[in-house]
């Protein structure tokens, strides 16, 4: 008798045991599915924002895609300038579609860059080496956004007037070392301060770019201008009161979206 409740006994410990253990295991289960219910969670919560960027960053609709370019349209070109770079602020097309572009200063702003990842926008930026050199890492983030980068001479000294041996050094420096640091040499060149002459297109056709990039102004003297299809814009003029780069583009896409116009990328036009 008393071996029989011996053995009852332990076998009602051994049974509470095992449920104690199963219990024990199903609660060590919860915390990870939880852990894995909240990271979940953070995934959707991180494609909501983005799918819905354009809220972010001021605009009441998403931009609407760029379409697929067309064949250019013919282009006159004077004799004499065979040869030389085309010199652009617009490019001929038909498309409703228009071209940003950015001087240096746009690598500096984390914003911005968050800003042209989430619109994926198709900007253009024109770079010194100053800007390059120092604050590779900057330019390193603004071309996996989605931005291309140009030639904007290495320290943005004015060329024209400058002898063609001194332009010729700028411009093709430029291209060098944007080759050594980005792997590539740019095929566009936006002069500083918009200003060329004649010995800056033979400098510029020497050391192989395809273009001289100027733009066209969005603001002058504080009044809303009329886009055109291929207008080459640069969202922030000089003499108007230093903004954020986020500010001046979410105000340029908006008036571009109510005008039935969207933003391409320049480079795919050329």
């Amino acid at each position: 008798m008393r071996a029989r409740r011996l053995r009852a006994l332990l076998a009602a410990i051994l049974v509470t045991a095992v449920l104690a253990g199963a219990a024990g295991c199903a609660q060590s289960v919860d915390p990870i599915e939880r852990l894995g219910r909240k990271a979940a969670q953070r995934v959707r919560r991180s494609h909501g924002p983005h799918d819905g960027a354009y809220r972010h960053w001021g605009l009441t609709d998403p931009l609407a895609p760029a379409p697929r370019p067309a064949r250019p349209l013919p282009r006159h070109v004077d004799p004499e300038d065979e040869g030389l770079p085309e010199v652009l602020d617009r490019v001929p097309t038909h498309d409703r579609v228009v071209f940003l572009t950015y001087d240096e200063g746009a690598e500096r702003d984390p914003r911005f860059v968050d800003m042209v990842r989430d619109l994926r926008l198709p900007i253009s930026v024109f770079l010194t080496d100053s800007a390059v050199g120092p604050g590779y890492t900057r330019i390193a983030r603004l071309r996996a956004a989605g931005a291309t980068i140009q030639d904007h001479t290495p320290d943005h000294a004015g060329l024209r007037g400058r002898p063609y041996a001194e332009q010729r050094a700028q411009i093709c420096a430029g291209r060098d070392r944007l080759r050594s640091r980005l792997g590539r040499r740019p095929p566009l060149l936006r002069p500083p301060y918009g200003r060329y002459d004649r010995t800056t297109l033979r400098a510029a056709a020497d050391c192989g770019i395809k273009a001289l990039i100027l733009w066209r102004p969005t603001h002058p003297y504080g009044r809303s201008t009329p886009f055109h299809p291929g207008d080459i814009l640069r969202p922030h003029e000089p003499g108007r009161p230093l903004t954020s780069l986020t500010t001046e583009t979410t105000r340029v896409l908006r008036r571009l979206q109510s005008r039935g116009f969207t933003v391409a990328r320049l480079e795919d036009y050329l």
